[in-house]
């Protein structure tokens, strides 16, 4: 599904071309510059996500974006593997089958694997691992699991942190009602869980604090922003309050909370393992940014696996709950949302003709790009950058120079031997405006560009 959206340019240089540009950096053992963020940007000085040289290697075999997508849908259906294992030897077949499909089709992982490429791939098949590996009372294999979450993102170590709470919080309760030889394995558990939280609060302090504003061109972290009342003018008060509403508004958080807890059959939210979704929802919740509260972004795959991990643990361990016709009847529920949500979600492109069929405007695009000979520098649109990334150096058209490329006071200080824009890319706001484009290309004719085809509203130009 993923490649024949690719193939039918529905991704985009933000994000799939953003990655593909730090993975073939790396794949070239060079550091992570990427164009389509602006002049020699680090990508680690916006994200911390050093794990991204894993994918090296394969791109290095395979050149092109379709590489990061087919490396993206391996990771995210591996999850799939530790939960239908654990469902099946503490529930059943018919559990192992449910939880599996569930995992595998639910609405966040098909959200994740539909479009372009995230780092957040990576932490879902570790977060089942660590979940699955807590909620069999594997205390140590469950940190270890987790540890890599601070290689894959700055916000990550919350979750690492999360883990330490869980195990500590069961060495806890474990100590209280044990003998005095087990009271030692509860204290030893106890430190275990302790070392893990401060390693997560560690990890992302110096990610965030250090080095990320090491990395970045403007010297610091480059999302304090996104935190409401946030401003050199604003109270202490005024932050808190901002934040303390901000928590519970607008309504769209609460339809999130309902698609997150529907896949469970609402039975899933009941074990203590969600304590491991609370440092993203914080984030998520806390922050301006609208696309972290809707259901139909990546944002939420790295939930999925520890929903599907609580839900197997209330399966297992609390038959109260759900006796004979209750766990019949929460399986099934589960099982109807997973197969409603397919249906609305990107899954049920499979199933359209279109999805099968390369529109014109496509062929056009191709047929404009393949103008552009292979090692050149390129000012694109963001819809045509992912099909370009691999053979030649892109940028954004609608960046220039000054204090800030999106906001140019004339042409890049590099500027590109080639320029290339399509007026129907739907991405007109972000990270593109229809006026900025517009601008810059009438800047480039005035430095001497010439128009070397025009093909369905897609306008190609060279640096004379």
């Amino acid at each position: 599904m993923a490649i024949l959206r690719n193939d039918r340019m529905l991704n985009g240089g933000f994000d799939l071309g953003i990655f593909e540009q730090a993975i073939k950096a790396y794949a070239h053992g060079q550091a992570p510059v990427v164009e389509l963020k602006g002049p020699g940007f680090n990508l680690l000085g916006d994200h911390f996500h050093p794990i991204l040289v894993l994918v090296a290697p394969f791109y290095r075999l395979f050149p092109g974006s379709d590489t990061l997508l087919v490396v993206q849908s391996a990771l995210l259906a591996l999850a799939c593997y530790p939960l239908t294992r654990w469902a099946h030897r503490a529930v059943g077949p018919v559990a192992a089958l449910v939880v599996g499909c569930g995992v595998g089709a639910s609405w966040g992982i098909v959200s994740a694997a539909a479009k372009d490429f995230h780092e957040i791939a990576f932490a879902v098949p570790l977060l089942a691992f660590s979940s699955v590996a807590l909620g069999q009372r594997r205390w140590w294999a469950g940190a270890l699991w987790a540890a890599p979450l601070l290689l894959v993102k700055e916000d990550l170590g919350l979750t690492l942190s999360a883990v330490g709470a869980y195990i500590a919080w069961q060495a806890l309760r474990d100590r209280r009602s044990a003998e005095s030889p087990a009271k030692d394995k509860a204290n030893s558990r106890l430190w275990l869980g302790i070392s893990v939280i401060l390693l997560g609060a560690a990890g992302t302090a110096l990610e965030i604090l250090v080095l990320l504003p090491a990395m970045n061109p403007s010297g610091g972290f480059a999302y304090w922003g996104q935190i409401p009342g946030d401003t050199a003018s604003s109270s202490g008060s005024g932050n808190v309050l901002s934040l303390a509403l901000g928590v519970f508004w607008p309504p769209m958080k609460y339809l999130l909370l309902l698609m997150l807890a529907a896949p469970v059959a609402f039975f899933g939210v009941r074990s203590p393992l969600l304590l491991l979704c609370v440092p993203t929802l914080g984030w998520r919740f806390v922050a301006g940014n609208e696309h972290y509260w809707q259901p139909g972004f990546h944002y939420s795959a790295i939930l999925m696996p520890v929903l599907f991990a609580g839900f197997v643990d209330v399966l297992s361990r609390r038959k109260d709950l759900l006796p004979g016709v209750r766990r019949r009847r929460a399986l099934a529920f589960s099982a109807a949302f997973t197969a409603v949500t397919a249906a609305v979600y990107p899954l049920h492109d499979l199933v359209l003709p279109s999805a099968w069929r390369t529109p014109e405007h496509v062929t056009a695009a191709r047929q404009v790009l393949d103008r552009i000979p292979d090692g050149a520098t390129v000012a694109s649109s963001n819809r045509l950058a992912p099909m370009l990334t691999s053979r030649t150096t892109v940028s954004l058209v609608c960046y220039g120079t000054g204090p800030d490329p999106t906001a140019p006071t004339g042409l890049p200080a590099n500027p590109p031997q080639w320029v290339v824009a399509d007026r129907t890319d739907p991405t007109v706001k972000v990270p593109c405006p229809v006026a900025q484009t517009e601008r810059m290309l009438h800047l480039y004719r005035e430095h001497g560009y010439v128009q070397v085809t025009e093909q369905d509203s897609i306008t190609l130009l060279r640096r004379p």
